[in-house]
């Protein structure tokens, strides 16, 4: 039990780290897209020369978000030393398309083999240069070694089974179809699975059909808007920094940015991600039986303008943030019990 209170220590100091960088990247892409609007078929359009530079500015603080997390796990684990091979697996896991979880696994990676590295036994002479080029740079080998040939295979052909599975179902029922793609969309918020389930929908307007990516817009923003939710109907279950995270996370919600749900489910995934997976599973099943259509690549209420069956969708955002504000909240403790009873929030 000490160890699962460690493990959800090193992975709250990554998320108190990266939540800064997830709020610039997601609320200034958020504004950018809401002044600029989305068209039908093409998704966000932004050309507005002040606004392309504050998309830029929000997207460079979201590539920033993964290799912080991993950066900073690892620092709680290693302490300095792990700074460095923890951000470089992170950035690694960003490029191999592994999502935040790859980067929550790079950064413990780093950090168990950076403290390894920090216990061996060196000459005198050797000792001062440890911390600053023996063991970021044998970390940083060892951890990009395993992101790069371990990882990252798997992780490409697992999103070819993915998306070969979708097209088979495409055929069948549309509502077992939306139920699959709502949590896929909701798995990992960005990542790999979630972007199988995008794309598809995506290709599909290309395709003339659009009641694919109708109930994939609905669940694009039902983890950030359920989490929001969920802070704001039961705050003594959040700490301070995951109450002000919820804002953002409204924010990030109604422009349709699935990542603004990511720290919550950082630092409390068993709890978090089958919450948010339900939640959008069902909102997009609810779209899909009243026939819902999106002519964006682009999701949540800010694509109400290029949306068939408009109540419907709304209907369905609204049944999807019910379910999974409601069962992120059943499943959680307050945060004042559990540091009273000394039980973390491990299970």
């Amino acid at each position: 039990m000490d160890e699962l209170k460690r493990i959800r220590q090193y992975l709250m100091t990554g998320v108190s780290y990266m939540i800064p960088f997830v709020v610039i990247g997601g609320v200034l892409i958020a504004f950018s897209i809401a002044l600029s609007g989305v068209e039908a078929g093409k998704g966000a359009n932004v050309t507005n020369p002040v606004l392309v530079n504050m998309l830029n500015i929000g997207v460079a603080g979201f590539q920033m978000m993964v290799p912080v997390l991993a950066g900073f796990i690892s620092y709680a684990i290693a302490d300095r030393a792990g700074i460095a091979p923890g951000m470089v697996g992170g950035f690694l896991a960003m490029n191999i398309k592994a999502g935040f979880l790859g980067g929550i696994i790079a950064g413990f990676i780093a950090g168990y083999v950076a403290r390894w590295i920090k216990g061996w036994r060196v000459p005198p002479t050797i000792r001062p240069i440890m911390p600053i080029f023996v063991i970021p740079l044998l970390s940083a080998l060892v951890v990009g070694g395993l992101m790069i040939y371990v990882i990252g295979n798997p992780i490409a052909g697992l999103m070819e089974s993915m998306t070969a599975g979708l097209k088979s179902m495409s055929s069948g029922s549309s509502v077992v179809l939306a139920l699959v793609m709502g949590a896929m969309i909701a798995f990992d918020m960005g990542g790999p699975v979630n972007k199988v389930a995008f794309l598809f929908g995506a290709a599909m307007i290309g395709q003339g059909v659009y009641t694919v990516m109708g109930p994939v817009a609905v669940a694009i923003c039902i983890p950030p808007l359920g989490m929001g939710v969920a802070t704001l109907l039961a705050p003594k279950k959040y700490d301070e920094t995951e109450r002000e995270a919820g804002y953002g996370a409204l924010a990030m919600g109604l422009i349709g940015i699935t990542e603004g749900a990511i720290p919550f489910a950082a630092a409390d995934p068993l709890r978090v991600i089958p919450s948010i997976m339900t939640g959008s599973a069902i909102g997009a099943a609810v779209a899909a039986m009243f026939g819902v259509g999106d002519h964006a690549p682009h999701g949540g209420p800010i694509v109400l303008p290029v949306v068939d069956n408009r109540i419907m969708f709304i209907v369905a955002i609204l049944i999807g943030i019910a379910i999974t504000a409601l069962m992120v909240n059943a499943l959680k403790k307050t945060v004042v019990e559990e540091v009273e009873n000394g039980k973390g929030m491990d299970a």
